[in-house]
């Protein structure tokens, strides 16, 4: 008799199959603000080893973190005119507290430059101040009209960074290096996603920026999702908030800025990416719990072996947890930890102990096989990293094998709506062929150079520009 399936197969409604995944695996719910979200532990347990990893090569860059304020004076928004404008139908404004109506309103962060910037002018005076180097962990609020768990919620969690230069060189150059050095390395290194960096054009770059590097990965319907982004400020903000510093040459210089940020959409990603119609598939080098050790029955014996096991990996390395709760069925204990993706269960039961051997069952590539209880310590830490290689390979397989090179706008919407990505030359889109696009909900995702590296401006020749669908 087949198995019941648990979730809605991908082929059948990939939407479905996300919120099934996103419920069954305990991962969040529904907050009770249209567009917010709770995130249950198992959930946040991803986040915060994401945060660990993104933070440790944040401040390996320079940064330090701080923090600001979630209520900005409305009218900091204002005196940059394209910030502004770019998210005027996303704020949140608060007019009443204390039960009293307030003399100016207040904004609810939906981005900090503008607060930021605020300070960075007090706190830079002379070129000895420079650079300046700030992140910030922090929740953001976005009136989301679409909203979608994790990908697209109202109020989300993120990391913001926030920089101010002396030199155009230097903020760019630390653009570019937050976006390669910090964000790729993580995304491609530790969650395993193959993403594509680029430069955003002008009609998709930051509201108030002068650049928008791009790191774009394919989802598994084959639309694309953005997952983080590095702007160069250019001196805009810094001249709207009088940024400035005194010069070797005893001169006033507006400072160049920088900002950069990664969000709990990058979880969406996560289970977009790797997830199948069993569930979660969690790389190991992010994985909060990399193998589960599963005592099949409450025997006295299996249950002292389950605790040597668990001791055995932890001193190897790999981060465990032991599930002995053997008042509840061992299948549908072993479902659960299937669907949160957790890479290898190591199942142990009366008979294993007779046989020497515990059944290990590997999340990534599927199957299982038994392992000598004696080996299991010095094995498990390779297998991690062959199925932590495996997920990144197939993810760059996917993109590679549904990205096609296309000659014409109607071939590239073509490719676009049949579920993957299209490569077009910029000089052949343009910005017109940019907004034909558009009409029929596909978008420029970056524009890249021939040999697939990051372009020094728009209209660079040779640039080609990927585009998809997207979330």
């Amino acid at each position: 008799m087949a198995k019941a399936s648990v979730l809605t197969p991908q082929a059948d409604d990939f939407p479905r199959w996300y919120q099934d995944l996103i419920n069954k695996a305990e991962l969040a719910d529904n907050g009770p603000v249209r567009g917010t979200m709770v995130i249950r532990p198992y959930g946040f347990g991803l986040w915060e080893r994401m945060q660990q990893e993104m933070d440790a090569r944040i401040k390996e860059a320079g940064a330090q973190n701080a923090y600001f304020p979630l209520f900005i004076p409305q009218a900091y928004l204002t005196r940059e005119a394209e910030h502004v404008e770019g998210f005027a139908p996303e704020l949140a404004v608060v007019t009443h507290g204390g039960g009293k109506e307030l003399e100016e309103p207040v904004v609810v962060r939906p981005t900090s430059e503008t607060i930021i910037n605020d300070y960075f002018s007090k706190w830079v005076q002379s070129y000895r101040d420079l650079p300046l180097l700030i992140n910030q962990w922090a929740n953001v609020v976005r009136w989301e009209m679409r909203p979608r768990v994790f990908l697209r919620t109202t109020e989300f969690l993120w990391q913001e960074g926030h920089t101010a230069h002396a030199t155009y060189e230097d903020a760019r150059d630390y653009a570019a290096y937050i976006h390669k050095e910090v964000y790729a390395d993580f995304m491609v290194d530790v969650l395993g996603i193959d993403v594509v960096l680029g430069r955003k054009t002008a009609s998709e770059r930051f509201a108030g920026a002068i650049n928008t590097l791009t790191l774009e990965a394919m989802m598994g319907d084959g639309k694309a999702l953005q997952m983080g982004t590095s702007h160069e400020l250019g001196q805009n903000f810094a001249r709207a908030f009088h940024t400035q510093y005194l010069s070797k040459d005893g001169r006033q210089e507006y400072v160049w800025q920088t900002s950069w940020g990664s969000s709990t959409r990058m979880v969406g990603g996560l289970i977009m990416s790797h997830g199948d119609d069993n569930g979660l598939r969690v790389p190991p080098r992010l994985a909060p719990v990399q193998a589960v050790v599963l005592a099949i029955k409450g025997d006295e014996a299996v249950l002292a072996k389950v605790q040597e096991l668990g001791d055995r990996l932890r001193a190897a390395g790999v981060r465990v947890h032991v599930d002995d709760r053997t008042d509840t069925p061992f299948g549908r204990r072993a479902v659960d930890w299937e669907l949160k993706g957790v890479p290898v269960r190591v199942e142990v039961g009366p008979r294993d102990l007779e046989n020497g051997t515990a059944m290990l069952a590997r999340r990534i590539p599927g199957g299982k096989e038994p392992v000598p209880l004696d080996a299991l310590a010095g094995l498990l830490p390779a297998v991690l990293e062959e199925d932590q290689a495996l997920l990144l390979r197939q993810s760059r397989e996917r993109r590679e094998s549904r990205t096609s090179d296309v000659a014409t706008v109607e071939e590239a919407v073509e490719a676009a709506t049949a579920g993957g990505w299209a490569r077009i030359p910029w000089a052949v889109l343009g910005e017109e062929g940019e907004a034909r696009l558009a009409e029929h909900g596909v978008t420029v995702r970056c524009l890249v150079a021939e040999d697939g590296s990051v372009p020094d401006a728009d209209d660079a020749p040779g640039n080609v520009a990927v585009v998809a669908r997207a979330y």
